[in-house]
């Protein structure tokens, strides 16, 4: 039963993908519309089935494997289409599936008018089925697959606007940055086969190289998917401009999808980063130095999506400091809420777009507070659980994370007052966002676009997403219960777990720097006691990465491209190519002066064949 709830929760998007591709200009864009909605939210109901299951039975025993059949089999290897059902794939299927299902719903109302409508679903159904994929796959080799069509599904959408040169820019952008990721993810499979002979994850954990240079590389690779597809140190110039795409779709990458699937590998895999301490302690490394760095940038940001992605980022380096630094249930935990809170605070800010019909800009967007009241208080909620108030979700989440951290010794310590650094940034550039679009200014008279706070889809969704980035976190209050925790354990036991006085101490530093955050930018966007200093070019230019990028690689890369085609392309191919037709141009024109009507030369012609292939026969004999 576990099993088929599996397999249909994987298949209804799918089918869906199908169905909406198949029918083209056959079905409504409403119709499209609703089957998508309904097969994401049926994916839910499966994942929701399954887990009731899995409840049952014995803590050790819950995990199904299932292959449909074997499509390789060459000697001792073997691969097969394998669904792994256990709790954590089953967690990841709740998330997915359920957050998914809420953002696909909300685009019914986000994205009507749009003439290609259907496609757009279409595209969302295939991104929602590509990270199941990847999230229920048994093998890492179905979920490289999984992995390449989630980088593919996340192209189609940011570019999906293919009339706007940026939105094309950012989608190639995307996809060449996460492709870099996705090679080095497949030569740590090629490793793992060398070494291990299998890519079944029961196998490749048993069998894997323990220490030394193999365990490193393989770490390595494993690493450099990751930060790729969650936008961390280095890899992580894409995602800001993924915001190109429609706003749904970019709720869809940022809290249920794409940016969450490095996190999922790095505790999926973990044994591999056991394996290879080093590289374990370097991921926790770049995840704390992305959550400072995405902090700063998104404090000078007027696009209000751009400020949301930087967030994410660095909501993602939290993820990446309990997942790699041995929480794996604390980083899983803020993973869930952060997918609550993060969808929240996209789809209220797409109601503020719709409303003002397209416009970004924060500085453009002031005093909607008074005309979209709804739109306000449920993005408030999303704000006070990003910052970790209690008793919003972010503060249950991401606080276990801290305090997990002290665990750790002087490297933890590291790690620990980074993130408290973070939540300080976060309250600052969270509340700047907030005071300066929703707060009540009687200056800013906003001209909106019909009802302003958008169609029935849009609110009922934001409301659902609003509950639960309120109740969210209350599944898990450590230490005084912790059933994430167990339910996880059988896949994922975490070696650095906090005391009761070290859960404290995170809450509350962490705590009281999100509210001084939160006053900083009272005082300075809302009473005017404190006045903001010019941004410093550094932030303003990303620190430079970019720039950075463009002169290492993109300029090297255009020159040496330039000069093979001035010195290599033209001259050699292009010059052949131009020298062999006009030798068959010569050719022909000479050939063609024997045809001149005289019969005398075509019977010589005739005569000097056939002695030319007398010859021949005479001499071969």
């Amino acid at each position: 039963m576990t099993t088929a709830a599996a397999w249909t929760c994987l298949a209804l998007p799918l089918a869906a993908t199908i169905a909406i591709a198949a029918g083209g200009t056959r079905i409504s864009r409403r119709t499209a519309a609703y089957i998508s909605t309904a097969t994401t939210f049926g994916s839910f109901a499966a994942a929701v089935i399954a887990f009731v299951i899995m409840l049952g039975e014995d803590p050790h025993q819950r995990a199904h494997a299932t292959t449909s059949w074997t499509w390789l089999s060459a000697g001792p290897y073997r691969f097969g289409l394998t669904l792994l059902t256990d709790q954590l794939s089953v967690m990841m299927m709740l998330i997915v599936a359920g957050v998914g299902g809420l953002i696909v719903a909300y685009s019914i109302g986000y994205m009507d008018g749009e003439d290609e409508e259907r496609r757009y679903f279409a595209y969302m159904s295939l991104f929602v089925f590509s990270m199941l994929l990847l999230v229920q796959t048994g093998n890492l080799l179905l979920l490289l697959a999984g992995w390449g069509m989630v980088g593919l599904s996340s192209y189609l959408l940011i570019g999906f606007h293919q009339e706007r040169p940026s939105a094309i820019a950012a989608a190639k952008k995307a996809f060449v940055m996460n492709a870099f990721g996705d090679a080095t993810l497949a030569l740590a499979l090629f490793l793992l086969i060398q070494h291990t002979g299998s890519l079944d994850f029961a196998t490749v954990f048993q069998a894997s190289p323990q220490g030394g240079a193999v365990a490193n590389l393989i770490a390595l690779g494993l690493l450099g998917g990751a930060l790729a597809k969650s936008a961390q140190i280095p890899l992580h110039t894409w995602l800001p401009d993924a915001m190109e795409g429609p706003t749904p779709v970019s709720a869809l990458i940022h809290a249920a999808t794409m940016v969450t699937a490095g996190v999922y590998l790095i505790v999926r895999t973990h044994v591999l980063f056991e394996n290879a301490w080093f590289v374990q302690d370097t991921a926790a490394a770049l995840g704390a130095a992305t959550l400072l760095m995405a902090g700063l940038i998104a404090l000078v940001q007027v696009d209000i999506k751009r400020v949301i992605a930087y967030s994410t980022m660095s909501q993602i380096g939290y993820m990446f400091v309990g997942a790699a630094g041995g929480a794996y249930p604390n980083g899983m935990f803020h993973l869930m809420t952060h997918a609550f809170f993060k969808a929240l605070l996209f789809l209220a800010a797409g109601v503020a777009i719709h409303a003002l019909t397209g416009e970004q800009d924060i500085r453009k967007m002031r005093g909607l507070g008074r005309t979209m009241p709804y739109t306000r208080l449920v993005f408030l909620v999303g704000s006070l659980a990003l910052v970790g108030i209690p008793p919003f979700a972010g503060f249950f989440s991401k606080d276990s994370i801290l305090a997990a951290m002290l665990d750790r010794g002087t490297f933890g310590y590291i790690l620990f007052a980074c993130g408290l650094i973070g939540t300080l940034l976060t309250g600052i550039y969270t509340f700047r966002l907030f005071f300066i679009v929703f707060r009540h200014d009687g200056d800013a008279q906003p001209h909106l676009h019909g009802n302003a706070e958008g169609p029935r889809s849009m609110v009922w969704t934001v409301g659902v997403l609003a509950v639960l980035s309120v109740v969210g976190g209350w599944i898990q209050f450590a230490p005084l219960w912790t059933p994430l925790t167990t339910w996880l354990a059988p896949v994922a036991q975490p070696f650095a777990e906090a005391s009761s006085w070290e859960e404290g101490i995170a809450s509350a530093a962490a705590v009281a720097l999100g509210l001084a955050g939160i006053f900083v930018a009272h005082a300075i966007y809302v009473t005017g006691r404190l006045r903001v200093p010019r941004p410093w070019t550094v932030l303003e230019r990303k620190f430079y990465w970019d720039e950075a990028y463009d002169a290492l690689f993109y300029r090297p890369a255009d020159l040496v491209a330039r000069a093979l085609g001035r010195y290599v392309e033209q001259p050699i191919v292009a010059g052949s190519i131009e020298e062999i037709g006009e030798g068959v141009r010569f050719g022909a024109v000479e050939v063609s002066r024997a045809q001149n009507g005289l019969v005398r030369v075509y019977v010589l012609a005739v005569a000097s064949g056939v002695a030319v292939l007398a010859l021949v026969f005479l001499t071969t004999r």
